[in-house]
């Protein structure tokens, strides 16, 4: 996949303004601060195909980009934004659950963590539901260029003993990453081929 002729489409606020739901997407979710817009932009090789901003949950749309033969990338609302009022929080809540549990294309999700920080409530959510909906998942432990060995050892550690207390399917996976340094691109890059090209081969 050449990620880096990746175009903008639109931005919808509701789910019902997405586009046809047809084709392959991959989205790409996690809180507001986990690193989402420049994992993207690293992905893309594109320096603000998806804005990086210094305040937290800026991406208040679904962002969709195209890839070629009717793919995409989505750029899911970050969550967690704390200057918006809560109305507007169980909106966007709303339609981020629609989106994972109606959208026929979605094919697979990139979520986003923080790799300092202990998993929060809803990396949690996105992973539960991703079991229940049966949905491939790989997780980005992100920022571990700011770890040393031994923390980004933690990281894994940690994250993989929850997984396994969930019983967690092999269709969910997980890598360190970091956008600045590009350490694991190859591998996510791996990882999105891997989803397309299954359901090419579904589909054909």
């Amino acid at each position: 996949m050449k990620y880096e002729k990746a175009t903008y489409i639109m931005g919808a606020a509701k789910f019902l303004q997405l586009p046809e739901d047809y084709g392959i997407e991959v989205a790409f979710a996690g809180r507001s601060n986990a690193g989402k817009s420049s994992a993207l932009n690293a992905l893309t090789d594109q320096k603000s195909l998806a804005r990086v901003s210094k305040t937290p949950g800026r991406t208040q749309l679904i962002h969709l980009f195209d890839l070629g033969d009717n793919k995409r990338l989505v750029d899911l609302p970050g969550y967690g934004y704390a200057k918006v009022s809560e109305k507007v929080k169980q909106n966007w809540q709303q339609t981020l659950e629609h989106y994972l549990t109606m959208r026929q294309c979605l094919k697979g999700v990139v979520l986003l963590v923080d790799a300092r920080h202990p998993i929060k409530s809803f990396d949690c959510m996105m992973v539960e539901a991703a079991i229940a909906h049966r949905l491939n998942l790989h997780i980005l432990l992100t920022k571990a260029d700011k770890l040393n060995n031994s923390e980004k050892a933690k990281a894994e550690r940690l994250l993989s003993d929850y997984l396994n207390q969930l019983k967690a399917s092999e269709n969910i996976s997980f890598q360190l990453f970091s956008s600045t340094k590009k350490t694991g691109l190859d591998k996510l890059k791996q990882k999105l081929d891997q989803w397309y090209e299954e359901q090419d081969t579904a589909i054909g």
